[in-house]
C-alpha cells in the first residue's frame, strides 16, 4: 500500500442545500485517508460505498447505482483510469472526480478524455472535495426536481433536452450525455451570440481553468460532429474569445 497525502483531519460543518441523500462511490487504497474522507462525507449526509482496490471497485460498479464517483488514480493492479472506463460502460452520465498526487498535464488531459468531470490534486481539503461534489450534484437528479420537458428546434434537428435526445429530419436519433445536452442547450439559448469561454465553463463545468477548457474543446468537437448533417449550423470558434452557434 502506497503512502498518500492526507486531507485536513478536522471535521467540516459546511452548509449544504436540502437534497435527497446522494450515493457516492469512493475508491481509495490508503486506509487512513479513506476512513477520514468517508467519515466526513457521511457527516455531510452522503451515503458512501468505499472500495480499497481496483478489482473490487470494478465488481462493485457492475452491480451498484451511484450518483457520483470519486476515484484515486494511483491504485495497485487496476488504476483509476481503468475503473473510469468501466464505469462509462454502465453509466455515461454519472460525474467522475479523480483524486491524484500527480499534476502532470498529460494525465489530466487523459482523464478528461476518458470522461472524467474534474480533478483534485492531493493534498486536498475535505471542504474542497465537498464543494466539488455539490457543483456536480446540482446538475443531477439527486439535488433537484427534474425540469419540465424542454424541446428546441435547431435547423434540421429536434432537441429534447429532458430526454437527452437529438433527432434529425432524416430520422436519425442520438442519445446525448448530460453534459453534451447541457452544453448544447446553452448554445441554443444563446444562438447567434458570442459566448466567452469563461461563461461556458462556469455555467457547465462550474469553474474556469485550463484543464476544464481542454475538456470543453473535446465536447465542442463532439457537438460539431453531431450537427454536421445540417451545413447551415456552425459552432464558430471566435479566436481568443469563445464560441458562437450560428443558425
Amino acid at each position: 500500500m502506497h503512502t498518500q497525502a492526507q486531507p485536513k483531519l478536522s471535521l467540516v460543518n459546511l452548509k449544504t442545500m436540502d437534497k435527497k441523500k446522494a450515493h457516492l462511490f469512493y475508491v481509495e487504497d490508503d486506509e487512513s485517508l479513506g476512513f477520514v474522507t468517508k467519515d466526513n462525507l457521511e457527516l455531510q449526509g452522503y451515503e458512501v460505498t468505499h472500495c480499497m482496490d481496483g478489482k473490487d471497485a470494478i465488481d462493485t460498479v457492475k452491480t451498484g447505482s451511484f450518483d457520483l464517483c470519486i476515484l484515486d488514480v494511483m491504485l495497485p493492479e487496476v488504476d483509476g483510469f481503468t475503473i473510469a472506463k468501466e464505469i462509462r460502460k454502465y453509466d455515461k452520465d454519472v460525474p467522475i472526480i479523480f483524486l491524484t498526487a500527480k499534476s502532470l498535464k498529460e494525465d489530466k488531459i487523459h482523464g478528461l478524455k476518458i470522461g472524467a468531470d474534474d480533478y483534485i490534486t492531493k493534498p486536498f481539503s475535505i471542504e474542497e472535495l465537498i464543494l466539488k461534489i455539490e457543483i456536480f450534484l446540482k446538475r443531477s437528479k439527486v439535488s433537484h426536481f427534474k425540469e419540465e420537458p424542454t424541446n428546441y428546434r435547431i435547423g434540421k434537428f429536434e432537441f429534447d433536452y429532458s430526454n437527452l435526445k437529438l433527432s434529425s429530419d432524416q430520422d436519425d436519433s442520438r442519445t446525448l450525455t448530460q453534459r453534451e445536452a447541457d452544453l448544447l442547450r446553452l448554445f441554443v439559448q444563446n444562438q447567434n451570440e458570442v459566448m466567452k469561454r469563461s461563461f461556458i465553463l462556469e455555467n457547465i463545468w462550474g469553474e474556469d481553468d485550463y484543464f476544464m477548457g481542454r475538456s470543453l474543446d473535446v465536447f465542442i468537437s463532439r457537438l460539431r460532429k453531431y450537427l454536421k448533417q445540417d451545413e447551415a449550423l456552425k459552432i464558430e470558434n471566435i479566436h481568443g474569445v469563445g464560441f458562437k452557434l450560428k443558425v
